[in-house]
């Protein structure tokens, strides 16, 4: 606030650190003028900040001048020091200089100059507040450059420079005007002595501008003036001023120049009238050069004047400085002529005279000072006056005049009395108002004169003011204060009371208390009771009105009765509802406050004790429930009422029962026994009693099937009273789960455990099907399937075979074991046809016989298929037979095929795929990827057949999309779409949560059929993390994001509409708690601590009251700080306050002053609270921060859900499918960080630190049990998983769980498969010896010109494994599998980066509406296991395609610092291993004659083939740099035969789809030359070993700053977009 006053009222302005404030929601300035004149202005500052901080000015300006005021405001914060503009000083003058310094607490302000540090003269000063003051500054010594500097730490400083500029102001030389007449010349120069140029000099005559024409002439140069009169007159009198002016300052000198004038009268006197006894002034005023002396005289009477005499100047008579004679005092002897004469030696005297009359003005001559009246009472008042007439008397009651015509309590009379004249004023009657000064006025023509009366009015004081300042039960003290006394003096006291709801007439008296008391004590009041009061006083006048009457209560008693019409009512198993009335109103001696309910058990056993429960008081009717009680169970229920006091009498007990509810406790001894193969019978006994929880209705048996292949057969149930129940209808021999529970009225009571039971065997049905094929001349084969419905276990089979022509009475019968569904009958006509049938035996008998066939043998035998096709399923990780046996002569060739949309793939043999002798198809550790159609043709010399087989894959199912649908305070309500369920119907699902900052997990089991569930019982107000997984019969799927929730509700607040204190006295403080509101949350706890001020110990008080609470034994007089925490299950909200209890006597204290020790306590507790406060804001910000990372990389995990469903297909097509045009690169470089990594061997596993950048694999570490087919060996890596709340963040295994990887040591090359459940490489090591092996995890930028390498970033890249039966045959649970989301992130990230450095061209291709995972879209990679995988587009709608294509050859030279992987101590033998992808793309390399490989194995040969095919542009090759590119033969022509497809490209990678396969048969592979081989082992020098086949970094065609050329088999990437 600013306050400044003047006239006109001024302006005010702000401004900080010298800068106007800005206008903004910030800073709001607000203006106003107050009665007195005085202008106050207000500078709000909303929500300060650092920036706020520094000196306030603010400035008041008027037309007349200005003045301001500044202080500094520090606002605590990081000190700072703003921007300071130089400054420019005067030579000789003061300086200031303001440190602009802002934030709080600061060390000290130091100033510099040149690195000295100031003051360091006399004429330099420092304040304490910063400001430098540079005294009579000097232009060589005080110009340059000050440095500010602010220590903010006590090793910490801060500093900002300022320039100071000096500017020199002119000097004027002394000049002067000689004495000048009328009519002379003059000349009068002004030079500039020294000074800053430009000089402006001007000149000013009594201060305005000399206007041209007026006699003057002025002549500039460049540092002087002259001024010319050619005709000095009279109007050339005055002050003629040179002023001089530059940068620094204006200046000027003035001088006056005088004209010599004889006198003359500028004011002549003239006659007048002079008034007694006033001031009387004779004008009379002359002037000339010299000034003229002016003398007085005086002629006595009225007649012509005579004689002329001197007036003599005494104290009464004066002559004014302008010539004027001064009269102080006008007497009737100054009656007479006066003449004015005056002389200046110019010329001669002058004289003038005049006349002065005197006049007699009205004049107060007597009236009584002081005067008595008595209220109501008439009384008149006397004023006596004379002067010149006439006269009018006004009489005036303070400063308001008395009009007669207006107030008619008013009377005026005036009369004359000789020369005087009486006016009297009378007042009826007198008021109490007119205790005042009165006065008369006599006003005439010449004056008026007034005389004071003061009038004092007695009448019977006012009542006094009474306020009560304690009240108990049944007493209370008064205390009064006597206002107005009447005039008179109090003689003493009464008081009366009643009860509020009486009359005065039934009051109560304490009379005639002493003056001199003013407090008193009432006793015997009732408690509870509500009182009204009021008091007189008395003076010699009378007795006062009543004083304004007091309502009081008193306090509150212990109720006296009971609660009355207590009932009792169940409402559920495990509640009853209470409900009364309040005690009788004269019984309650108070508010009842809440109310006690007593409760307990009364059956036998019970301990007879009471439970008490407490609720507040609602009204005069409550209801109460009482939960949590045993159920079916009897209860009495007593209730007391309370108030603030204590706790009445409680009401009589009356009895309930709980309701019933279902039974706790499932029947116990639960049988069963399977009596036949479609009976079975349950038995089982009646659960404990205790346990009914109600009247047993019945039980209800419910049980179901479950068949060999893991599914549920339908849930069916049976009801029945009895304790044993006959199942019938039951499958045969078939397993079933059978539960039993008991119902009361309430409901199904739990379900017993599972009991398992197995119905008996029994004659099975027919086989499922049959056919009969000719072998030879001599025989047929026939085969046959199980039966559907076996019955039993299938003891063996009969073949029957007759033949209706000859005559045989009965057929002929064969038998065979039950694991042969396949016989060949011998000796045979041929010919003859035959009659063939089968029938399956069990332990009860022969079943039902199959179709019958007829077959006759033949002498051509074509090729026969044997096995049935049809529909095989089966869970992933299981190995799966898929016969196809064949019968022909010659033997028939067995081929299996794996349909793919319009083509059917070959099927090869690998580590996880086998074809038997018998041309039964193994499939090992089946994934998704292998459901499909696979035909088995067999074929002979005479024909062909075949069968088709459809494998189903039951895989766990897919993650649910979990969301919210609805909170309260106490439950979420959740809802979720379930995924693919895998093949295999969806169990049930378990949904877990926890708390959002805990890592303690719940979990609930959710039926199969619900789509969405809620959480109940939750906490008010908090936040919750929920995730949900689906279960089938293969197992707990994926599981969901996890998602957040929170209930409703918030922390408690205090409102600042509600009043605190209620009451405070000197001792006690009455809280009225009401204020807090609960947010939502029910408040669980009130926390009041209390303490004078200036002490450090705190009082505490808890409380779960949210109305009132009293502090007691407090100090009187003594000012207390309050702070308040309310809390509940969202959090505390805090209030803090002061209050001050009162002085012994009732009054209030002023606030509390600062003590003179305080400064030293505050400096105490700041030496002590400072560590403590950093160590904790160290800790916090560290928690902050690891918070902040840990929800980073949550964030990141969910960011990456769609990416990683885009990277990684939800099955992965079979490894015989075909690639759309040719193989595309590498897709994906996975950058990982770094990690431990575990290196297992038959010794055990080998820890690495987490900072190791390479890793050393000796000799040791791999296996020397080389299989003889092989040529390199491994040992397994494994990246630990980084664990969160829903298992590893990172998950790169393929290893089954159970299985040691490390215990299959042969590994048949230097490729892995990573897929979505791979977190496993293997490295591998080629037979030649080598010291050892490093692992790197470096990536590098090779410099094109220096060879200087720079680590950029860390990455981790394995070999992929061809070992399929341990890359991808095994499997992690899905869970571990969910988890690769970040990993696939950063790989999409590098992905990008390779594009970018390559210059490679981006471009969405495709986009399109998938509502099925049917669509998918293929990127074809090599791979030397003689397979291909494909990516499949999730289920997900709104799907773009993209390619990412190398860069045009001409842009090669672009990529010079591409990051690529450098190896490190690597020797050639370690290039054998590498990727076919690198081996096959244009990397350039010397030629190399000496083969560090061994010979590649036949195989290993025509797998390469086939990659030529698909690669036939690509040229392996090596240059140096200026080298050109050396040709190597071109691929042997011998290629493996696959059916192809076409995979459209954009435009740009139309090349690349251009070379391709040949469909002509080829020879083995085998034929291949041994060079063709070898060149196809040489690699690049400059790969990594072992380079993931998912980098992309690592085909930099544009690489490593070597000139090379692009191929024409450019690769082209897809990627899905989700």
């Amino acid at each position: 606030m600013c306050a400044a006053k003047g006239a006109p009222p001024p302006t005010v302005t702000w401004a900080l650190d010298d800068e106007p404030i800005p206008r903004d929601s910030g800073h709001r300035t607000n203006q106003y003028t107050m009665s007195d004149g005085t202008t106050v202005s207000h500078m709000n500052v909303t929500s300060p900040q650092i920036k706020d901080g520094g000196v306030y000015r603010c400035t008041a300006r008027n037309s007349v001048g200005s003045a301001e005021y500044q202080a500094r405001i520090n606002v605590r914060g990081p000190p700072s020091i703003r921007a300071m503009k130089n400054i420019t000083a005067v030579a000789g003058r003061d300086t200031f200089i303001n440190c602009r310094v802002i934030g709080y607490p600061y060390y000290s302000i130091k100033w510099y100059k040149d690195s000295l540090l100031l003051p360091d003269n006399h004429r330099q000063v420092v304040f304490e507040n910063g400001t430098l003051k540079l005294m009579d500054v000097q232009k060589g010594m005080d110009e340059g450059e000050y440095l500010c500097s602010v220590l903010i730490q006590p090793q910490l400083s801060i500093s900002q420079s300022v320039h100071v500029t000096v500017k020199v102001p002119p000097l004027i030389q002394p000049f002067e005007f000689p004495p000048a007449s009328i009519g002379q010349l003059l000349y009068i120069p002004c030079v500039v002595s020294s000074g800053d140029m430009p000089i402006h000099i001007t000149w000013r005559k009594d201060g305005h501008v000399i206007l041209s024409g007026s006699g003057v002439t002025i002549e500039s140069k460049e540092f002087m003036s002259s001024l010319q009169i050619s005709s000095v007159s009279l109007k050339h009198n005055g002050n003629y001023t040179c002023i001089a002016s530059n940068d620094a300052a204006t200046v000027s000198r003035e001088r006056q120049l005088i004209v010599r004038v004889p006198p003359r009268f500028v004011v002549q006197p003239n006659n007048q009238d002079g008034i007694y006894g006033k001031a009387g002034v004779l004008n009379c005023s002359v002037d000339g050069y010299p000034p003229p002396k002016v003398m007085w005289k005086h002629a006595k009477g009225s007649g012509n004047p005579q004689q002329y005499h001197p007036i003599p100047l005494t104290g009464r008579i004066q002559i004014l400085p302008n010539s004027s004679l001064l009269i102080r005092h006008v007497l009737e002897e100054d009656i007479g002529y006066y003449l004015c004469q005056a002389s200046n030696g110019v010329g001669t005297d002058i004289s003038k005279s005049m006349f002065l009359t005197v006049k007699i003005p009205a004049m107060i001559t007597s009236h009584p000072n002081t005067t008595i009246a008595i209220k109501g009472q008439t009384k008149e008042l006397n004023c006596t006056a004379r002067g010149e007439r006439p006269i009018i008397i006004r009489w005036e009651k303070g400063d308001t005049v008395i009009d007669p015509d207006r107030n008619m309590r008013y009377a005026i009379t005036t009369k004359d009395n000789g020369d005087e004249v009486i006016s009297t004023l009378k007042l009826k009657p007198a008021d109490r108002g007119d205790s005042v000064f009165f006065s008369c006025h006599a006003i005439n023509s010449y004056g008026e004169d007034r005389g004071l009366i003061q009038l004092t009015v007695q009448e019977p004081p006012d009542p006094p003011e009474l306020e009560i300042r304690e009240v108990k039960a049944r007493s209370m003290n008064l205390r009064w204060t006597q206002r107005f006394d009447g005039n008179s003096i109090i003689t003493g006291f009464d008081i009366e009371y009643k009860n509020k709801s009486d009359s005065w007439d039934f009051k109560q008296s304490t009379r005639n208390i002493s003056p001199t008391i003013n407090q008193a004590n009432i006793v015997d009041l009732h408690p509870a009771s509500v009182y009204s009061i009021r008091m007189y006083s008395f003076n010699k006048i009378g007795r006062s009105e009543p004083s304004k009457e007091l309502t009081i209560s008193t306090e509150e008693a212990a109720p006296d009765g009971p609660p009355m019409d207590v009932t009792l009512q169940p409402m559920t198993s495990q509640s009853i509802q209470v409900t009364w009335k309040a005690p009788k109103k004269e019984l309650q001696n108070g508010v009842i406050r809440g109310y006690q309910i007593g409760y307990r058990e009364n059956s036998p056993g019970s301990n007879g004790q009471y439970s008490i429960v407490e609720m507040k008081a609602t009204g005069d009717s409550e209801v109460y429930t009482l939960d949590n009680l045993k159920k079916f169970a009897q209860y009495g229920v007593v209730v007391q009422a309370f108030n603030r006091a204590g706790t009445g009498p409680s009401s009589s007990e009356i009895n309930a029962t709980t309701l019933e509810d279902v039974p706790s406790q499932p029947p116990e001894n639960v049988r069963a026994i399977s009596i036949t193969s479609d009976v079975a019978v349950i038995s089982w006994s009646e659960p404990p009693r205790s346990t009914l929880n109600g009247v047993l209705k019945g039980y209800r048996v419910i049980f179901w099937s479950l068949y060999m292949d893991g599914e549920w057969g339908e849930m069916q149930n049976i009801t029945t009273t009895r304790e044993r129940v006959e199942l019938r209808g039951m499958e045969k021999f078939t397993n079933y789960s059978v539960q039993v529970l008991a119902y009361t009225q309430a409901g199904d009571g739990v379900r017993s455990s599972v009991l398992y039971i197995q119905t008996k065997e029994d004659i099975p049905g027919p086989p499922a099907g049959i056919k009969a094929v000719p072998s030879s001349a001599s025989s047929v084969v026939v085969s046959w399937l199980p039966p559907a419905k076996p019955n039993g276990i299938i003891r063996k089979y009969t073949i029957f075979c007759s033949s209706p022509g000859s005559g045989q009475p009965a057929p002929s019968e064969y038998e065979t074991s039950p694991d042969q569904l396949f016989y060949r009958i011998a000796h045979l006509n041929r010919g003859q046809q035959y009659m063939l049938w089968v029938a399956a035996v069990t332990s009860a008998g022969r079943g039902n016989i199959s179709e019958k066939v007829t077959i006759e043998p033949a002498g051509k035998a074509p090729a026969k298929i044997i096995s049935f096709g049809g529909t095989v399923t089966t869970p992933w990780m299981k190995d799966v037979r898929l016969p196809c046996n064949s019968v022909g002569e010659p033997v028939p060739a067995i081929k299996w095929t794996k349909d793919s949309e319009d083509s059917a793939i070959p099927v090869t043999v690998d580590g996880h795929r086998l074809i038997q002798a018998n041309g039964t198809l193994v499939l090992r550790s089946v994934k998704a990827e292998d459901s499909g159609y696979y035909t088995c043709t067999a074929t002979n010399t005479w024909g062909f057949d075949t069968i088709i087989i459809n494998l189903l894959v039951q895989v766990p199912p897919d993650q649910p999309r979990l969301t919210v649908s609805k909170t309260s305070a106490s439950s979420i309500t959740l809802a979720w779409i379930p995924g693919d369920n895998g093949g295999s119907s969806i169990r049930g699902f378990v949904l877990q949560y926890s708390v959002d900052n805990s890592e303690e997990w719940k979990d609930v089991f959710i039926s199969s059929s619900e789509r969405s569930f809620k959480l109940e019982s939750l906490k008010c107000g908090t936040w919750y993390k929920v995730k949900l997984a689906a279960k089938n019969s293969v197992g707990a799927g994926r599981i969901s994001e996890i998602i957040e929730a929170k209930t409703h509700g918030r922390e408690p607040s205090f409102s600042k509409d509600q009043h605190l204190f209620t009451h405070i006295n000197s001792t006690h403080a009455r809280l009225n708690l009401q204020g807090w509101s609960s947010g939502g949350c029910p408040i669980t706890a009130i926390v009041l601590e209390y303490r004078p001020k200036g002490n450090w110990v705190w009082q505490s008080l808890r409380t779960n009251s949210s109305s009132e609470v009293f502090l007691t034994e407090l100090r009187e007089a003594t000012w207390y700080e309050l702070r308040m925490k309310a809390c509940n299950s969202a959090g505390c909200g805090n209030e803090t306050t002061q209050f001050a209890t009162l002085d012994y006597d009732g009054s209030t204290i002023p606030p509390i002053k600062s003590a003179q020790g305080e400064g030293d306590d505050v400096k105490k507790l700041f030496t002590i609270a400072c560590p403590v406060i950093l160590a904790t804001l160290g800790v916090a910000l560290l928690f902050i921060i690891r918070k902040k990372r840990k929800e980073k990389r949550l964030k990141r995990l969910r960011d990456a859900k769609s990416l990683a469903e885009m990277l990684i297909s939800k099955n992965n097509r079979s490894f015989d499918t075909p690639v759309k045009g040719p193989p595309q690169g590498p897709r994906l470089h996975i950058d990982i960080p770094r990690v431990q990594l575990l290196i297992e061997d038959k010794e055990g596993i080998k820890q690495l630190g987490d900072d190791k950048a390479t890793i050393p694999v000796t000799d040791t570490e791999f296996s020397q049990a080389v299989n003889p087919q092989s040529f390199c060996t491994g040992v397994s890596l494994h990246h630990p998983a980084l664990i969160q709340n829903t298992g590893p963040l990172i998950d790169m295994s393929d290893i089954r769980p159970g299985t040691n990887p490390v215990s299959r040591k042969s590994v048949k090359s230097a490729h892995s498969t990573r897929n979505r459940y791979s977190s496993q490489w293997t490295l591998t090591k080629c037979q030649a010896s080598t010291p050892a092996r490093t692992l790197t995890s470096d990536w590098r930028t090779v410099g094109s010109q220096h060879g200087i390498t720079v680590t950029e970033s860390d990455s981790y890249s394995a070999s992929l494994s061809q070992d399929t039966d341990k890359g991808r045959n095994s499997m992690v649970s899905t869970e571990s599998a969910s988890s690769t989301y970040e990993e696939l992130a950063r790989a999409y990230e590098h992905a990008k980066l390779e594009e970018q450095l390559q210059h490679a061209k981006f471009e969405i291709t495709e986009c399109f509406i998938s509502d099925s995972s049917s669509d998918q879209m293929t990127t074809g990679t090599t791979d030397n296991a003689d397979s291909m995988t494909s990516m499949s587009t999730p289920s997900e709608p709104g799907i773009c395609r993209f390619t990412a294509s190398p860069p045009k050859p001409q842009d090669s030279e672009r990529g010079k610092s591409v990051a690529v992987p450098i190896p490190h101590r690597a020797s050639k033998s370690d290039y054998c291993n590498l990727p076919l992808y690198v081996k096959s793309e244009a990397f350039f390399r010397k030629p190399d004659t000496h083969e560090p490989c061994p010979v590649v194995p036949p195989r290993e040969a025509s797998i390469r083939n086939l990659a030529r095919a698909y690669h036939a542009q690509a040229r392996h090759m090596t240059l140096e740099p200026g080298s050109k590119p050396l040709g190597l033969p071109p691929p042997a022509s011998a290629t493996t035969t696959l059916p192809q497809r076409t995979l459209p490209m954009p435009s740009t990678t139309s090349t690349a789809a251009a070379p391709t396969a040949s469909a002509a048969p080829a020879p083995p592979a085998t034929t291949e030359p041994p060079a063709a081989a070898a060149a196809e082992a040489r690699v690049p020098t400059h790969s990594k070993v072992g380079g993931s086949r998912d980098s992309l970094l690592e085909m930099s065609t544009s690489g490593v700053g070597r000139s090379q050329k692009q191929g024409a088999g450019a690769y082209s990437k897809s990627y899905t977009l989700v």
